[in-house]
C-alpha cells in the first residue's frame, strides 16, 4: 500500500475502534472504575497523556504502528552496557564499543557479523589499503572481485 492508502485504511478501520477505547479509558477514571494511582489508572493515565502520539498512525502518512526496529537496537546497547561493567581497561572498553558498533551495522544490514569480521582479518592488508571497499555493505563484492585470482599467502599478507 502506498503511505496514503494505508493511512485512509488504518482511518476506516482503526478509527472506530479507537475512539471506542479512548472513550473507555476516560470512563474508567472519570467514574472512579479504577483508582487513579493504581497499576491500571496509572497505565491509563499515561496513555490518555499520551493520546496524541500513539494514534498517530490515524494522522500521519507513513507514520509506524510500533517501534520494534528501535527496540531490538536499543536492546543490544543495554546489553553492551551491562557487559562492559567487565572491561578490565579503558582501551578494552573502547576495543568493545568498536566491535560493538561494527556488529550493530551488521545487523542494519542484515549481513553475519562474524563472517564479516573473520573475513577482515582474512584480508587485512587488502582492506587496510582500501577501506572504504570492505565496508559491511559492500565487502562481499570485493571480495568476489578479489576472488580466485588471489591465494591465501595474499590475502593474509
Amino acid at each position: 500500500m502506498t503511505g496514503r492508502k494505508r493511512l485512509l485504511y488504518h482511518q476506516e478501520k482503526s478509527g472506530p475502534v479507537i475512539e471506542e477505547l479512548e472513550e473507555w479509558l476516560k470512563d474508567q477514571i472519570e467514574n472512579n472504575k479504577v483508582e487513579e494511582n493504581s497499576s491500571p489508572g496509572e497505565a491509563i493515565n499515561y496513555m490518555l497523556n499520551h493520546w496524541d502520539k500513539l494514534t498517530g498512525f490515524l494522522r500521519i502518512e507513513k507514520a509506524p504502528l510500533d517501534n520494534n526496529i528501535l527496540e531490538r537496537c536499543l536492546k543490544r546497547f543495554i546489553l553492551s552496557r551491562k557487559n562492559s561493567y567487565f572491561y578490565r581497561t579503558e582501551y578494552g572498553a573502547k576495543v568493545g564499543g568498536v566491535f560493538m558498533s561494527i556488529i550493530e551495522k551488521c545487523h542494519l544490514e542484515d549481513v553475519n557479523p562474524f563472517r564479516y569480521i573473520t573475513t577482515l582479518q582474512t584480508y587485512s592488508n587488502h582492506a587496510r589499503g582500501d577501506p572504504d571497499k570492505w565496508l559491511p555493505w559492500n565487502y562481499q563484492e570485493t571480495v568476489a572481485r578479489l576472488g580466485a585470482s588471489s591465494t591465501l599467502s595474499e590475502k593474509v599478507g
